[in-house]
């Protein structure tokens, strides 16, 4: 076999076998790996858990905190607050400037109201409250005790040392508390203070205070714009007759005579002018229409013209005398056409008549003529009208264009005359109201409640003090309490042996503990309660839990393996003191108890400790066997516990025990052992204390890893498995030894422990009943006799 380098170990030198060259050592199967429980699965259970187990260190710090405030709250000074209320309502309207942003003080703003709690807690109203009642010579509120001065003359102590000023100013503004109560005009006014009455006054004077300051404040705001209105209202005065005088001169200048536009002289004359030549231009074309048909010749239009004239005259004309002629001038026609007809053209009143119709015709072309001279007379009078009235518009219009020149300077003037004017009047009625508004003394704050002495105090609330107490020091137990639990480094539970390794649980043992009466006896470790030994407790009781448990673990072991159960059995553990060497022996005697043929190897070349559990004298053994100096037959003996059970014990302590267990000669005593035992159990040093279980690990059918709850560390237990797997060593899983089944931590998972291990120990108590009535009777006939 070919060994790797050498390394020390309890002052030997040995041979380490190199984790890769293992092939020739057994079986090249790695550890059994199982996936990690859920984190999250029961985890109230397992706060629960963390407070049962750390329950005194919880109600200690819930009773020294508690204790600590409670005496606290008892040696406080009591604090007594008063409390008074303000309303500020909307300002009267009648006492505020109309049409005026500036003087409308209206509260529907909230700022508003945030503004006046500002004022409220503001320094100079409570200066002027720690001059009134005294407060800078209170050593509470941070002032001296020194008497007031005599002299009237003497300086303001808070004006001659600011520091004395700030630090009173700090006293009181820790103890003053200003709110606004929500949608309402309210503000609460709270101070707190050793003595009732000091509270209660300093709130009054500090309301009274604000109310006076705010009239003062308004009164003086109000003169002051009374003053400042009396003083722009001269100055406006002197701009109105200014403009006033301006427009006056200008409009005697340019001779506009009319109030307005509308009312002035030209303007109207330019109307009247206008609607004047329309007429007339229409008159004109009448009479030329009439002129032109008198020209034609026509009589009947110039009778028809005639008419129309005479009718304009209203009397008699021309055109009726015409139309006698020309109806004589008919007649007269048809007479002489009669008499023609008759008489013949010589017949003499024929020719008198024709000297009557050319008389008649001669009266018609004078009286035509008339006509046609009247009518153009009447044409040319009316064109020269027309012709009259269009100059005159013409001469209006001009003037009306340099009048419209001078409106707009007119305009501005006027204008600027009516804005000062609406001005000095505002002015005017502005100055009346703030003399009405500085006469009276309204005011919007007024003070609701004022404050009373109060009765109790507010300070120590003992009941919330001890509550608090109680809350605090709870939470801090219950802190202390996960954060020792997060410190604790060492396993006490298969939960957190598989979370940590990987490796499955083959189960948990008891707790067991030392036996003082027993002194040199072979069953040396005993069981907490019921005082009986632990090494053979598998074969003293076997009713115990404690022997329950190690045939649970030979359950687990025998179906580790799914076709046949392991045959050898390496037990081990990463530290020592976790309680392997006892494994091995119960483990031994539970698989004997089966009825097969058990061998039980005390592989521990180091400190062995089997043949002395056992009472077994100094012999020859295992490192016998492997240095040759002892056959293995001679070697192995036969338990007084159990015929089917056979011990081979360590021997002789080997000077170099490593390089023995992973020598060829380990190898072939194995498997000469396989053939002859059904199981052989194997006991092995610590495997981070020595490499002897490493070595010898890769030649076991199956490795259990023994832990010691409480003890065992996780870095310790991860090691552990990380070496044994780079052996790939065969390791079925975890066993969780001394375990306390009292402890919070098994709490939940073992709930059974109350109902079975009492039924378990009153089997017992009655066996050992049985057991003492036998022995009293074994033991009178012996007396008798005697």
């Amino acid at each position: 076999m070919d060994f790797g380098p050498l390394v020390r170990a309890n002052s030997q030198n040995i041979r380490e076998i190199q984790p890769t060259r293992g092939a020739d050592l057994g079986p090249a199967a790695g550890p059994i790996l199982y996936s990690q429980p859920d984190p999250q699965e029961s985890a109230l259970g397992e706060y629960v858990r963390v407070l049962i187990k750390r329950k005194w260190i919880v109600l200690g710090c819930l009773a020294t905190i508690f204790s600590i405030v409670t005496i606290a709250s008892l040696r406080m000074t009591k604090v007594y607050e008063a409390s008074g209320t303000i309303h500020i309502s909307k300002p009267d309207a009648t006492l505020n400037f109309q049409n005026s942003a500036t003087f409308n003080l209206d509260y529907y703003d909230p700022s508003e109201l945030d503004t006046e709690v500002k004022i409220l807690q503001s320094d100079l109203l409570a200066l002027q409250v720690i001059r009134e009642l005294n407060l800078d010579r209170r050593p509470d509120m941070g002032g001296t005790t020194a008497p007031p001065s005599s002299l009237d003359l003497a300086p303001d102590p808070l004006q001659a040392d600011p520091a004395l000023a700030s630090a009173v100013l700090g006293g009181f503004k820790s103890n003053l508390k200003v709110t606004l109560s929500p949608n309402t005009r309210i503000i609460e006014v709270h101070y707190r203070n050793a003595d009732a009455q000091t509270a209660a006054n300093v709130v009054n004077t500090l309301m009274q205070t604000y109310v006076e300051n705010n009239f003062k404040a308004r009164f003086e705001s109000t003169m002051q714009a009374s003053d400042w209105l009396q003083k722009q209202l001269v100055d406006m005065q002197m701009k109105v007759e200014t403009s006033q005088e301006k427009l006056v001169r200008y409009q005697k200048e340019h001779e506009i005579l009319g109030i307005d536009e509308k009312q002035n002289i030209t303007t109207e004359k330019l109307d009247e002018l206008n609607k004047e030549l329309t007429v007339a231009e229409s008159e004109r074309m009448d009479k030329e229409a009439f002129y032109r048909l008198v020209e034609s010749g026509d009589p009947d239009a110039i009778s028809s013209a005639a008419g129309v004239d005479s009718s304009g005259s209203g009397g008699p004309s021309g055109s009726q005398l015409l139309e006698t002629l020309r109806a004589k001038q008919a007649d007269l026609k048809i007479q002489a056409a009669d008499m023609n007809t008759q008489f013949g053209p010589s017949y003499p009143k024929l020719a008198q008549l024709n000297n009557q119709l050319k008389e008649v015709d001669s009266q018609i072309q004078s009286e035509m003529k008339k006509i046609a001279s009247k009518v153009r007379g009447q044409y040319m009078t009316a064109l020269q009208r027309e012709n009259m009235l269009r100059d005159a518009l013409e001469r209006q219009k001009q003037e009306a264009n340099k009048l419209n020149e001078s409106a707009i300077e007119y305009n501005i003037l006027k204008r600027d005359s009516d804005t000062y004017r609406a001005l000095y009047e505002g002015l005017l009625q502005k100055l009346k109201e703030a003399g009405v508004s500085a006469g009276l003394r309204a005011n919007n704050f007024q003070v609701v409640d004022s404050a009373r002495s109060p009765t109790y105090p507010i300070e120590p609330n003992i009941p919330r003090n001890l509550g608090f107490g109680a809350v605090l020091g709870l939470a801090t137990g219950v802190l202390i309490a996960f954060l020792l639990e997060g410190l604790d480094n060492t396993i006490r539970t298969t939960e957190q042996a598989q979370l940590i390794s990987g490796l499955a649980p083959l189960g948990m043992i008891p707790l067991g503990s030392k036996s003082a009466s027993e002194g040199t006896h072979p069953k040396r470790l005993v069981i907490a309660s019921s005082k009986e030994a632990v090494e053979l407790i598998t074969q003293v009781r076997p009713q115990s839990q404690m022997a329950e448990s190690y045939r649970a673990l030979r359950t687990s072991l025998l179906l580790s393996n799914l076709g046949a159960p392991p045959k050898v059995i390496m037990v081990t553990s990463a530290l020592p003191q976790e309680g392997k060497s006892t494994t091995s022996i119960n483990c031994a005697v539970v698989l004997a108890q089966k009825g097969v043929r058990v061998l039980l190897i005390d592989a521990d070349l180091r400190r062995p400790s089997i043949h002395k559990t056992l009472g077994m004298g100094p012999r020859s053994g295992l490192s016998n066997v492997l240095t040759g100096s002892t056959k293995l037959e001679q070697a192995i003996t036969r338990s007084t516990i159990l015929p089917n059970l056979h011990i081979l014990p360590a021997g002789t302590l080997p000077p170099n025990p490593a390089e023995l267990l992973a020598s060829a000669n380990m190898r072939d005593v194995l498997n000469q052992l396989r053939e002859q035992f059904d199981h052989i159990v194997v006991d092995t040093p610590p495997s981070l204390s020595v490499t002897d279980a490493v070595v010898l690990s890769p030649r076991a059918d199956a490795v259990v890893l023994v832990i010691r709850s409480g003890q065992t560390t996780k870095q310790s237990l991860r090691r552990a498995r990380n070496i044994l797997a780079q052996v790939n060593a065969k390791v079925i899983g975890v066993l969780l030894n001394a375990v306390d089944l009292s402890s919070p931590d098994y709490y939940y998972y073992y709930e059974y422990q109350g109902k079975y291990a009492r039924y378990y120990r009153d089997g017992e108590t009655s066996e050992d009943e049985e057991e003492g009535e036998e022995t009293r009777e074994e033991a009178s006939p012996s007396s008798s006799s005697a």
